[in-house]
């Protein structure tokens, strides 16, 4: 009898232990999925928005417009190595740390060269060729061909409502 109770003792002792390494690989793979979850919810993009920061900062100098940490607005007057001038008012001028600095709202240079690029882009914008819909058969010599139907024209209303305005009052 007691060898019975032997084995059956040692049997419920392995297939207690193979329970538990199937539990544990369940554990790891668990806790491996939201390791991997952190990584692409919370940690890859506050990288990427740290490295963004560093770079805006690196960038500054004088004549942009930029905003403080606290909201203060002003434009860069000096850029040191680690702090930068703002001119807020006529006669103010503050320091700030160059991490103090939130976002730079203009650009001078920049600007110029964006106005210049995007001119062409929005003149191009305003035609549109459209394909004539294909009909039922016709000969095999006539071939639908793209088909300017429309010109789009931009309007301002406001200078619509001053010609309103002023042919009223004549």
């Amino acid at each position: 009898m007691n060898a019975l109770l032997t084995t059956l003792g040692t049997q419920g002792a392995t297939a207690g232990s193979a329970g538990s390494t199937g539990s544990m690989t369940t554990t790891f793979i668990t806790f491996g999925l939201i390791i991997l979850i952190f990584y692409f919810l919370i940690i890859r993009p506050q990288k990427k928005r740290d490295k963004e920061t560093k770079n805006m900062l690196s960038s500054m100098k004088k004549g942009d417009k930029v905003v403080s940490i606290g909201g203060i607005r002003g434009t860069i007057v000096t850029v040191k190595e680690t702090t930068v001038v703002v001119k807020v008012d006529d006669n103010t001028r503050i320091e700030f740390s160059k991490n103090a600095i939130a976002q730079i709202l203009d650009r001078k240079a920049e600007n110029v060269a964006s106005a210049k690029a995007e001119k062409p882009a929005k003149e191009e914008a305003k035609t549109e060729t459209v394909e004539a819909p294909a009909k039922k058969k016709r000969s095999a010599s006539a071939k639908s061909e793209p088909v300017e139907d429309a010109v789009i024209v931009e309007e301002t209303p406001a200078a619509a409502e001053d010609d309103v305005e002023k042919n009223e009052t004549k």
